[in-house]
């Protein structure tokens, strides 16, 4: 799988931070809870953890101990997790420990205690190998579009048999809306879809099918299933973060479509000369979805009766 450069996860981690402020039904945490035995750790695995901007999110909400088995294939990004959790623990007022030989650990107010092991692994390889044994969670943040269906079903299965909940942030969903328009933002925008549904080590990707294809698998009489629209919305007018998101999203969206179509690269060149020129009153939003999943207590009673 082909990583993200530390610099793209940095400036976009504003806006998935801004998105994710929507609200999750409190019976998906209720559920969390009732998985953990007293005085024990809810345990989850986040896979594709990068720079733990999932972690950053989730912990907190979740409150209480936890056990967070961070996955990513990268040992330089796995051994950078302390100095990037530093800035947000210091932020927050929690406290981060990082003993010599050990891994992190936070602990905050109202009981909040996470420990912190990193798992160096490759999703793009055996689904065995992942360390999904006894998770309470799983989770992920903008992976399910980049992942192939096939790839998609055998990690549900896994998830399903261990009854591990799912939440899978930031998914692309295909809707993407300028403000001002341009003529041309459909036909750029198609060849920028087909690009994202080139394979990324996974198979043939998902892309903006993702929300949809995840959605329908995990429906089941004992699963409940919940979307969140978590979109991206970048205005210039907010500032030289936003102005410098615009421009990456400029940048990212041509480069994407004159690869699909060489051929067209003047024209997309010309697109984003114009985006450019706007860029002082140009607006972005920029579709994501959430999608959560998790057993209902009719399958915890016959899980526990059995």
């Amino acid at each position: 799988m082909t990583g993200f450069s530390t610099d793209w996860l940095a400036l976009r981690e504003p806006f998935d931070q801004a998105a994710r402020a929507a609200p999750i039904d409190p019976a998906f945490f209720a559920a969390l809870k009732a998985r953990v035995l007293d005085g024990g750790a809810l345990a989850i695995v986040d896979l594709g953890c990068g720079t733990g901007a999932n972690l950053r999110e989730i912990a907190p909400r979740l409150g209480g101990r936890q056990h967070w088995r961070l996955v990513d294939h990268d040992a330089r990004v796995l051994a950078a997790l302390p100095d990037a959790l530093a800035p947000w623990a210091a932020a927050r007022g929690l406290q981060l420990r990082v003993d010599a030989g050990q891994p992190p650990v936070i602990d905050g107010p109202d009981g909040l205690h996470v420990e912190v092991t990193p798992h160096q692994a490759d999703l793009v390889g055996a689904l065995s190998a992942l360390p999904l044994a006894g998770a309470h969670l799983v989770t992920a943040s903008a992976l399910l579009d980049l992942v192939s269906a096939p790839w998609l079903d055998a990690l549900l299965q896994r998830c399903q048999a261990e009854d591990s909940a799912v939440w899978w942030a930031l998914n692309v969903d295909d809707r993407i809306d300028w403000s001002p328009g341009d003529a041309e933002d459909a036909r750029i925008h198609a060849l920028f879809r087909a690009h994202q549904q080139h394979d990324k080590g996974f198979g043939p990707a998902l892309g903006g099918a993702a929300t949809a294809h995840a959605t329908q698998r995990l429906a089941h009489p004992d699963w409940r299933v919940q979307t969140v629209q978590t979109d991206w919305q970048i205005d210039a007018h907010r500032g030289a973060a936003e102005a410098a998101m615009l421009y990456a999203m400029i940048d990212g969206i041509g480069a994407a479509a004159s690869e699909q179509a060489p051929d067209e690269a003047e024209a997309v060149a010309q697109w984003q000369q114009r985006k450019r020129a706007q860029i002082g009153g140009l607006q972005l939003r920029v579709g994501h979805s959430d999608v959560l999943g998790w057993s209902g207590p009719s399958r915890l009673r016959r899980r526990a009766a059995g």
